[in-house]
């Protein structure tokens, strides 16, 4: 199958889950800024997850402009990967309405599995393509995906704690993969 569809669709999917995001921002009963100080807890959410939508894009983005092809097991694993990301509007809406513990793990957790999947969609794109493929040989090491993983775990216990740790540790994250993963750029450009 050509890698097109299988973009197409999954930009399709990116672009809903935003959209779905936006509309859950209600316009304030005011026209005054004091009217929009109680609507800052979801405004920040929904920031924090178009952060985290756009740095997925952006990832998959460059990780399939080294691929050639797709197979079955691949469509599967980005499937996957959007799924979670399907969950996303959910939680932000969900953290935005109540900053507490529990949302605020949930959304840790969604944001655990979503790293998981691409970290898995990776994998199964390697397991296609070699060890000596392009891909292979710009992916190199998964220090900071795993780096993710292992912050995502740490914010969901401390929820428990102090919901605004988990937030932080959510940001940590976002900033970590705000600068664009260029590895594969850098090889392609070779």
């Amino acid at each position: 199958m050509n890698k097109g569809r299988l973009e197409a669709f999954s930009d399709g999917v990116l672009a809903i889950i935003l959209t779905i995001m936006v509309l859950e921002l209600k316009v304030p009963e005011e026209g005054t800024l004091s009217a929009l100080q109680p609507l800052l807890p979801k405004i920040l959410s929904y920031i924090l997850s178009f952060i985290f939508i756009g740095i997925y894009w952006n990832n998959h983005h460059h990780l399939w402009q080294a691929a050639k092809d797709v197979t079955g097991p691949i469509l599967w694993a980005n499937l996957h990967l959007l799924f979670w990301l399907s969950l996303i509007p959910f939680v932000t809406g969900w953290m935005g309405e109540h900053f507490s513990a529990v949302p605020v793990a949930f959304y840790g957790g969604v944001l655990w599995f979503s790293g998981v999947a691409y970290y898995l969609m990776v994998r199964t794109m390697l397991a296609h393509y070699g060890k000596h493929s392009l891909l292979a040989s710009a992916i190199g090491n998964n220090k900071k995906e795993m780096a993710s993983i292992y912050i995502y775990t740490a914010a969901i216990l401390l929820a428990f704690v102090a919901a605004w740790i988990s937030a932080l540790l959510y940001v940590v994250v976002a900033i970590m993969w705000l600068v664009p993963d260029s590895r594969i750029e850098t090889k392609l450009k070779k």
